[in-house]
Formats: C-alpha cells, structure tokens, sequence
C-alpha cells in the first residue's frame, strides 16, 4: 500500500499531540528475544527516533531463547517455574555470558548501525539493580530490592540510550537472574517514567474468548492472575504492570512482532496490545 503525500502528512500530524506530550519523558522498554528477533532493525529504528523526537527511551532486555539455547549446546537443562527460569550455578554462568557478552552487545551495534547512540550495561555495574533471593528454590533467580538510577540518568544526560541487562547484584556480592519484565517495572518506577512497554511474541492479554483485551484495569489485571486466566510468561508480565503502576501512569504489552510497534502504541489514537491502567 501505497501513501499519498496527504495521508503521509495526517501520520505526522496525528503523531504530533504525543510527540509534546512525552517529549523529555523517560520511556522504559522491555525487549525480548522472541518478539525483537521478527522485527528487531524496526524496533530499534523507532527507539532512536524517540531518542531524536525529545524522548529518553530506556532498553531493558532479556533473553531467554539464547540462554536456553546455549544452556542446550552445554548440556544443561532448562526448567521453568511460572514462567521464571530455575537458575543455578552454571545457568547463572550462561545468563550472564548470553546477555552481557552477545545479545546486549548486539543490540547496542543495531542501534549505532541506525544512528543512534547507546551503552550497554546490567544491574551488576553501578550497581544499578541490588537484588535477593526470590526463592531458595529458585536457585540464583532474583527479586529487586533496590534501583540505583544515577548510572542511568547520566547517560540519559549525555544524550545515550541505555540498553540493560536484567542481571542484579545481590548484597552477598553474587550475581542474580531477574525477569526481564520486573526489571523494566522497577527502573521505570525508579525513573518516574511516563510509560512502560513491554515487548512480546503475543499480541497481547487475551480474553476468555481468545480476543486481545485492548484495556485492562489493575483490579481486573490481579484478579486474572487469581483466578489463572493467564498463565505461563504472561504472568510475570502482568505483575510487572502492576508493580509499575505504583509509580508510572501507563503500562503496555505490546506484540514485539509487528513491526514499528513501539510508534504504533506512542504516537497513533487507536494504540496496539494491551494498555493497563490504575
């Protein structure tokens, strides 16, 4: 299809309202394997062009398929608990080989590739995220206790895009696997983001029926967690929007699929995904 002059500039009109309303706000975006990996130059086109429209988007990723594919490759198994992965002490070792020596790195390349200026970092440097235990038999998976923001509002000062590996520091000076989707909630807290987006394989929360639920309140949104109507990865992100909710006024989950997702959400009326709201 085919845009004539016209409807190319009501798209930038229309984008106009959100691009005042968010300029100079701190956009926290939650990217995964699974769902940057369809569209990955898109997404991280729009990341910097919200960089270059006033915007201080933040990147926080996971990933897992690369972890469970070297996890493979080494002999190890992987194994899962509501959607968070039982980590020990080799696992651990491969977390922070995957994310810190090759999907950070590369999406960070990705990014300069498209004209835009980013430094990879994870919660061990700072250190940004301190982290606990979250279940002793969860091995080293861990919860945030605190974010420590000065690191990334420096490089946001200087113009960089942060890109953040969703590995902690625990106060026992050991390193710890967090879901990638609770680290973007607490440093979009911890920042007092205007937003955050958390980028998925799915196009959204789905409703009994099958369909996308388009807006979801937090009561309907812990009240489908209670009574099990998501399961699996959509629950730790469900939570994620909830906790993000203490702090920030919207959160998102956005199929990462589509491509220029994230402009569809920010800058269009209709928006994609799913929005939860307080």
């Amino acid at each position: 299809m085919t845009l004539t002059v016209e409807e190319r500039a009501k798209v930038l009109v229309e984008a106009l309202p959100y691009i005042k309303r968010f300029h100079g706000q701190v956009v926290v975006i939650k990217v995964g394997g699974n769902a940057i990996d369809h569209a990955r130059d898109e997404t991280l086109l729009d990341v910097v062009l919200l960089r270059y429209v006033g915007m201080q988007p933040v990147i926080v990723h996971g990933g897992g398929p690369e972890i469970t594919a070297m996890s493979e490759r080494l002999g190890i198994k992987a194994e899962f608990r509501d959607g968070l992965r039982i980590t020990d002490d080799k696992t651990m070792e491969v977390v922070k080989m995957v994310l810190t020596g090759k999907v950070g790195p590369d999406l960070v390349a990705t990014i300069h590739r498209l004209g835009g200026q980013a430094v990879g970092m994870s919660g061990e440097d700072g250190p940004t995220i301190i982290a606990e235990p979250l279940d002793e038999s969860m091995g080293f998976v861990g919860r945030v206790t605190q974010v420590n923001k000065e690191p990334i509002t420096a490089l946001l000062g200087r113009g960089y895009i942060p890109v953040i590996a969703s590995i902690g520091l625990g106060y026992d000076g050991h390193a710890y696997n967090i879901n990638a989707d609770t680290v973007a909630a607490e440093i979009a807290v911890a920042l007092g983001a205007a937003k955050v987006i958390l980028l998925t394989d799915v196009p959204g929360v789905q409703g009994v029926d099958g369909q996308v639920v388009a807006v979801l309140s937090k009561d309907d949104a812990r009240q489908r967690i209670e009574k099990g109507e998501v399961t699996g990865g959509m629950i730790p992100k469900l939570q994620a929007c909830l906790r993000a909710l203490d702090g920030v006024p919207l959160a998102h989950i956005v199929d990462g699929r589509t491509k220029h997702a994230l402009l569809l959400e920010l800058f269009t009326e209709a928006g994609i995904g799913t929005m939860v709201t307080p």
